[in-house]
Parts: C-alpha cells; sequence; structure tokens
C-alpha cells in the first residue's frame, strides 16, 4: 500500500513524464541492480554459459519488442519514440548469438521459463494496450544506452571477447554517436505525449512490471549458475550492496559527480578502480582524467 501512495504522491506532480518513471521506478531498479547476477556480472563474475543464455534471454525480449514496435510505429502515442536504427537490437543479439553458439545457433537456444512471462506480456501490450510499450521501450533502450558500455567493457575482459566486438555487438548503438544527445532527445519525446495523470500511473505501473520481469529473469541466470562449474575473472566494478549502503562510493555515483565538476569524486572513482586489480591500477590515473565522460552512459 505505501508503494502505491508514494507513486500517486509523485504523479501529482507537474513533473514531466520520464520524470515521473525514473522517480517511480527507483526502487525496482534499485533492487534489479543489487541482485547478485547484476552485481556479480559488475564484478566481472560472470560465466561464459551464463553470458550466453543472457543473451538468448535478450534476443527473445528484443524479438518481442520490436515486433510490436514496428506493428504500433503510426500509433499517435508511440510515432514520436521509433527510432528503429538507432535503438533496435534484434539484429545486433542475431550477430552475437552466431559469435557464440556457431552458425546453427538458432536450434540451440530457446526462451527459458522466466523470458517467455516477459515476452508474452509485450506481445499482450502490442496487442491491447499499445501506450504501455513505452514503458517497456524506456525500461530497456534507456537502460542499455546508459550502462551498456561498462557491461560490455566487463564482459570483454572477463570473457575474454575480442575487443573488436564480436559477441557483444548488443552493447553498441551503432546509429548512436552522442548517447547523451540521443537520450535527451528521447527524454523530450516521451515528455512532449499527451498523457493525462491516469496514463502515467499506468506507465509507471508498467514500468515496475517490466523491472520485475528482467528481475525474474535474473534470478533465474543466478540460480542456473550455481550448477555450473566455471573459472571466471574478478575484474569488474564494486556494486551498490557492496558499498555499505554508502551510494556515493558508487563508481558510477562518481562519475556523475565528476561530470558536475566536482574533483573531489573524480579523484574518488580513481581510487576505487586502484583496488580493484592490477590491470586498473595502471588505468586508475587516466579513468579520474575522463571520469566526466564515463557519466555519458549513465542517466
Amino acid at each position: 500500500m505505501r508503494t502505491v501512495q508514494l507513486a500517486i504522491t509523485t504523479l501529482d506532480c507537474p513533473d514531466d513524464l520520464s520524470e515521473v518513471l525514473a522517480a517511480g521506478t527507483k526502487e525496482s531498479h534499485d533492487r534489479a541492480e543489487n541482485s547478485p547476477f547484476v552485481k556479480d556480472f559488475l564484478r566481472g563474475r560472470i560465466k561464459r554459459e551464463l553470458f550466453k543464455l543472457g543473451t538468448v534471454a535478450l534476443y527473445y525480449v528484443y524479438s518481442a519488442i520490436e515486433e510490436e514496435i514496428e506493428k504500433n510505429k503510426d500509433h499517435p502515442m508511440f510515432a514520436p519514440l521509433y527510432f528503429p536504427s538507432e535503438l533496435h537490437r534484434q539484429d545486433a543479439l542475431a550477430i552475437d548469438l552466431e559469435y557464440l553458439y556457431g552458425e546453427d545457433w538458432e536450434s540451440k537456444i530457446s526462451c527459458s521459463a522466466a523470458s517467455q512471462p516477459y515476452v508474452d506480456r509485450i506481445h499482450e501490450v502490442g496487442r491491447e494496450d499499445p501506450v504501455l510499450l513505452v514503458a517497456h521501450t524506456w525500461t530497456r533502450y534507456m537502460g542499455d544506452l546508459s550502462g551498456g558500455q561498462i557491461l560490455k567493457k566487463v564482459a570483454q575482459r572477463a570473457l575474454k571477447l575480442p575487443s573488436t566486438g564480436e559477441g557483444s555487438k548488443f552493447y553498441h548503438f551503432e546509429g548512436i554517436h552522442n548517447p547523451t544527445a540521443f537520450k535527451r532527445l528521447y527524454r523530450s519525446r516521451m515528455n512532449e505525449l499527451e498523457v493525462d495523470a491516469e496514463t502515467k500511473q499506468r506507465l509507471l505501473d508498467e514500468a515496475n512490471l517490466a523491472f520485475k520481469l528482467n528481475l525474474d529473469v535474473f534470478t533465474e541466470l543466478q540460480e542456473i549458475g550455481k550448477d555450473i562449474k566455471e573459472e571466471v575473472q574478478d575484474d569488474g566494478f564494486p556494486a551498490h550492496g557492496h558499498m555499505g549502503g554508502d551510494i556515493s562510493k558508487c563508481p558510477y555515483y562518481a562519475a556523475q559527480m565528476a561530470m558536475s565538476g566536482n574533483t573531489n569524486y573524480a579523484c574518488q572513482y580513481a581510487k576505487m578502480l586502484l583496488q580493484q586489480s592490477t590491470v586498473q591500477v595502471m588505468l586508475a590515473t587516466w579513468v579520474a582524467a575522463i571520469a566526466g565522460l564515463v557519466a555519458w552512459y549513465f542517466m
């Protein structure tokens, strides 16, 4: 009941839709970010088989999203957010799966038990209430643009993926040269949509559901990983859960503050990297100098 009341309070304020969704999904975002699977990924403790299965899950989710986007691209509530060449991920994921599974990858994959409800919900929304597609596209695409570059680097390092991009094409948006500017454009288009308070609430509820469906996939992967024996590297970044509750110690938060001109956070960011590994010791000075640029990838 408390969560519903908080959501309604948020909607009573004259906030833009993007601000309503960001504020109203904070708890859901934090739960997903602090899930064991995501924290292990950020630390570089990602098993190759789990990375492959995660890529499969993304393929089915994005196939569903982009199928429904194409069906509803002329819908007045979605047309302003139609950016296929910039955002669509299905083709990139197919390339990744071919690299990870081989040329016959399509015969080796299937939609998992946790991914199927996510896929089903996306199709249901596209068929019965296309307005709610906005919540799903915002949750997925903006999240990938915000944190995808960090995850790409962690995966390449931990799994020895080629620096040329094979296996991690999903994280590379070839049609977007300035992620910060594009996210600003996307949010402005969202904020121009004519939505009343009731529609905002429905979009917020759907965005929280999307986070839950993502978390279900993470939980499934974490459970599968318990039975997979594979040596991994501990060479990633600390997640919020390891910060003793102090978000200011998170490298992503430090990067955001550095972008605002706070040099103390740039130094803090470098210090955290110094504690990670020999490789990051050599890179710490360089990272501190461009900490502001790292923040481009986070909302």
